[in-house]
């Protein structure tokens, strides 16, 4: 998979701008990583298609992704609550719709589709609530 690092504009002017206009729609998820078993925390917009919740990485296979692939967990913070999901990968064949419709509701994302226009460069995961005893 490919990765398309984002310019520091992004990361430290555009990001936080975007998660200010649009508080609704912008949340923290937390990933333990994989080599240093830390939370790593990103922000991210989740977008619902047919009933079900996904997360689209949009620059690629991104350290967010790859942590969440390798251990299935995650947890998604919005205005002080937090809750624990679990993520399944979607496969590529079935990425088209939701990748449609991550576009149409997430803005500033045109540019990495476009320089990553195979849906096999973005991963998708399919995330459930976990309970709480699990």
């Amino acid at each position: 998979m490919t990765y398309l690092k984002p310019s520091a504009f992004t990361r430290r002017v555009f990001n936080p701008i975007m998660g200010r206009l649009t508080p609704g729609a912008i949340e923290d998820l937390s990933v333990i990583g994989r080599r240093s078993n830390r939370p790593h925390h990103t922000p991210i917009q989740p977008v619902v298609v047919g009933g079900s919740e996904y997360l689209v990485a949009v620059y690629g296979d991104t350290q967010w992704s790859r942590n969440l692939r390798a251990s299935g967990i995650g947890e998604l913070t919005h205005h002080g609550h937090h809750r624990s999901v679990r993520a399944q990968e979607v496969p590529v064949t079935e990425r088209g719709p939701i990748l449609a419709a991550y576009r149409k509701e997430a803005r500033g994302v045109e540019a990495p589709f476009r320089m990553l226009p195979d849906p096999a460069d973005h991963p998708v995961f399919r995330v459930t609530p976990m309970m709480s005893a699990e």
